[in-house]
């Protein structure tokens, strides 16, 4: 044998398995599908969440407080919190993103300021039954974002709800069927 096999042959395979871990691990295509959902939004407003200002008990006076005015938590203190006990975050693209290329105006905004260099994933309310907490999805057009709160009215596997920061970008987002990839 010509001996460039033969010290081809030589290379120990446990560091050769590593590497090859290493690389499916790192490839991002091990766990992910697609399916075609059906999405809507939603926002932190008393519309959105079904809470209003005041209760009656104190009637109305004490306004800066928030109530539940619907369904079984109706008239406990509302919170904003996710039912996974976090604050609802709409998904930012960080400085190294296709955002980027996409739109090249915002990279000196992303200099200047540290906290837009990372990426950071939004809040997607899904039935946790079929999405558990953590689940990562990315929907286009939206970005990627984390199941880390469930609503009332999402029910099965094709329905999922996304959170924006202003009620107008919820109202334009609207209701679509897209075809999302979950993690």
């Amino acid at each position: 044998m010509p001996s460039c096999v033969q010290e081809f042959f030589r290379i120990p395979v446990l560091p050769v398995c590593y590497v090859l871990f290493f690389m499916l691990l790192m490839s991002g295509c091990a766990g992910q599908r697609t399916r075609i959902i059906e999405t809507t939004a939603y926002c932190g407003c008393g519309r959105c969440c079904s809470w209003e200002r005041g209760s009656w008990a104190y009637l109305k006076l004490d306004f800066w407080n928030r109530y539940v005015s619907a369904g079984k938590a109706e008239g406990n203190v509302y919170s904003g919190l996710t039912a996974a006990g976090t604050e609802p975050v709409e998904p930012q693209a960080g400085l190294f993103s296709k955002d980027s290329l996409t739109r090249p105006w915002m990279i000196p905004v992303r200099t200047v300021f540290p906290w837009l260099w990372l990426h950071n994933d939004g809040t997607i309310a899904a039935d946790t039954k079929y999405y558990p907490f953590g689940t990562r999805m990315y929907v286009p057009g939206w970005g990627w974002g984390v199941v880390t709160d469930r609503g009332g009215a999402i029910k099965g596997p094709d329905r999922i709800d996304l959170y924006f920061e202003s009620h107008q970008d919820a109202l334009n987002w609207g209701r679509r069927r897209l075809e999302v990839t979950i993690e």
